[in-house]
């Protein structure tokens, strides 16, 4: 009987084993997932070599992080068709002006049985090239890991004192934004000097000689939320982003948001958590100050959640298992 009780619900196979450190967004969501599946005592391997009751396949980027791909699924199901696929995609070609992979993930999307996109934005960009939006598909969110990045200890900006805005990227590709950033960084060693600072956190492209903003190491987990609530603000300039797990980062920890109106997903959470720049830079830094109690209220009151993304993936597998 004790054996018995000690056997999994069901299993689920995962492309992307969990790695410690700084590894980016999807490195956050798989050990998420991977850790929600095991609290409900299902099965999680990162492998298709032993029996598995779902397929969750993700992607990061053109490269060999991943321990299985199409072709690999594509085999087990034809030896296990009852199987269902689960196709999480986080990426596109205009983000890294790449062109290989809209078509790599078409190519992939073969084998799913439902396919999940990080925002409505990347869901509309691939529709419009290759994605029938008839098939089974929905939309989840990034969110951080909730032990690290929460508001609790955040500091709160007096109004009086210069309002910081912190970024943090572990890419130093100028798509992430800073060529608005060294903006920033101009303004605020120069006519708006004492009223704002800018932090940013990670790399940068080594033409950049900051005049005024403070700079951090990469960092990630505990360290990176620390930083984080340190400041009043997060500012993402990144364009074209699917689905930004450092935004989401910046918004558990109480952080309002200003963002580039080319920034792709995070559009959808700054609508709801801040403003976009619009206009000239200078003004919109001060309006945003204007409104700094009112956006950080909103997201204080609904901000992204690692547990409730963790949550949707864990529901979408649990059905189309008991559906199989």
């Amino acid at each position: 009987m004790r054996r018995l009780f000690e056997q999994p619900v069901a299993r689920v196979g995962v492309n992307l084993r969990p790695r410690r450190g700084s590894w980016g967004g999807a490195n956050q969501w798989t050990s998420q997932i991977t850790r929600w599946f095991e609290y409900h005592r299902w099965g999680v391997r990162f492998d298709l070599s032993d029996r598995v009751d779902a397929i969750l396949m993700t992607h990061t980027g053109l490269s060999k992080d991943t321990s299985f791909g199409v072709d690999e699924v594509e085999a087990f199901k034809r030896r296990n068709p009852g199987v269902p696929c689960i196709h999480r995609i986080n990426d596109n070609d205009i983000r890294k002006n790449s062109g290989e992979m809209d078509a790599f993930l078409a190519r992939s999307n073969r084998v799913a049985d439902h396919t999940v996109f990080v925002s409505e934005w990347l869901r509309d960009y691939h529709a419009e090239r290759w994605f029938d939006r008839s098939r089974p598909h929905s939309v989840i969110i990034p969110g951080a890991d909730p032990r690290y990045f929460h508001p609790v200890g955040a500091v709160r900006w007096d109004g009086r004192s210069p309002l910081v805005f912190v970024t943090h990227h572990w890419s130093d590709n100028w798509n992430k934004g800073f060529d608005v950033y060294r903006d920033m960084d101009e303004l605020f060693a120069g006519s708006l000097r004492g009223k704002f600072e800018l932090w940013v956190v990670g790399r940068w492209p080594g033409e950049i000689i900051w005049k005024a903003a403070r700079t951090f190491p990469p960092a990630s987990g505990r360290e990176l939320a620390t930083i984080l609530r340190g400041a009043h603000a997060y500012v993402s300039a990144s364009r074209f982003e699917p689905g930004a797990m450092h935004v989401a980062e910046g918004l558990q920890c109480g952080l309002p948001l200003l963002y580039h109106p080319d920034s792709g997903g995070t559009v959808g959470q700054g609508r709801a958590y801040g403003m976009e720049i619009g206009g000239g830079l200078k003004e919109s830094v001060e309006a945003f100050a204007a409104r700094w109690a009112e956006f950080r209220q909103r997201v204080l009151a609904d901000p992204p959640s690692g547990s409730r993304m963790a949550a949707s993936y864990f529901h979408l597998v649990q059905r189309l298992v008991a559906d199989a």
